[in-house]
């Protein structure tokens, strides 16, 4: 199976007001192309720190993050956001559609950063996705006239719409009642059957089991993986190739 994403002794340390806050301590992983993985933990423990450097969203104090074969530790913030429009999907706790766009204008968004692509194509994708979470109905109408699994149903094929490699969720069914959080966790198994790679951060033990592999995490490391039934966290290591930052 192909490795996707690689982590080699990442690090990521805030300085605030001369006070230094370890929020990830030598994290190794290494995720393949088709898993479907649920990270969990104490509130603090680091989950969302390291969605957010998977996700691009933030950089490493230090190690190494492979994306695809490349190091993507260290870009500038533009070649992050370049890469996230094209190959990373995100879907958030609280859905972040836009209020005054419909249905069908929310999941086009992604789209519309790419050159090249016919209005036709925009709109033939846009309603396979839409098919694809079962909102079709709902194209037309906006956030605020849909239920929260709706909105979250919608979320998810924003997060689709441009193949990205790989999804992050973070707590998707964390503002869901238990009907429509089953409806998102069916949704993504789904995804997750047709190819899909998800990383998947939730509070909730019953979501995580669902995942095919769980990380659980405590004070900044990763103290459990499923994959290997022992613990995940190891000594520092060293690069095969040197690497230089840009």
């Amino acid at each position: 199976m192909k490795s996707l994403l690689q982590l080699q002794n990442i690090s990521k340390t805030f300085l605030t007001e001369e006070i230094e806050t370890r929020a990830l301590s030598c994290i190794n992983l290494s995720i393949n192309q088709g898993e479907f993985l649920s990270l969990s933990g104490p509130s603090g423990c680091g989950k969302s720190t390291l969605l957010s450097l998977l996700g691009l969203l933030d950089t490493p104090s230090s190690g190494h993050y492979q994306l695809d074969g490349i190091d993507v530790s260290n870009l500038s913030r533009d070649q992050r956001a370049k890469i996230r429009r094209s190959q990373i999907g995100f879907v958030f706790q609280s859905f972040n559609l836009i209020s005054d766009l419909s249905v069908a204008e929310n999941v086009m968004l992604p789209l519309t950063y790419q050159s090249g692509l016919s209005r036709s194509f925009i709109h033939e994708k846009v309603d396979s996705v839409l098919d694809k979470v079962a909102m079709t109905h709902r194209k037309r109408h906006f956030p605020s006239q849909l239920s929260g699994g709706q909105q979250q149903r919608v979320a998810v094929a924003r997060a689709i719409v441009n193949n990205p490699s790989f999804i992050l969720a973070d707590e998707p069914t964390g503002n869901l009642d238990s009907k429509n959080a089953e409806s998102v966790m069916s949704l993504l198994e789904q995804l997750h059957d047709d190819g899909c790679t998800i990383c998947m951060v939730t509070h909730d033990p019953a979501s995580a089991k669902r995942a095919k592999r769980q990380l659980a995490m405590i004070d900044g490391q990763l103290v459990v993986d499923s994959l290997t039934s022992t613990p995940a966290f190891h000594p520092p290591q060293v690069f095969e190739q040197s690497t230089t930052s840009s």
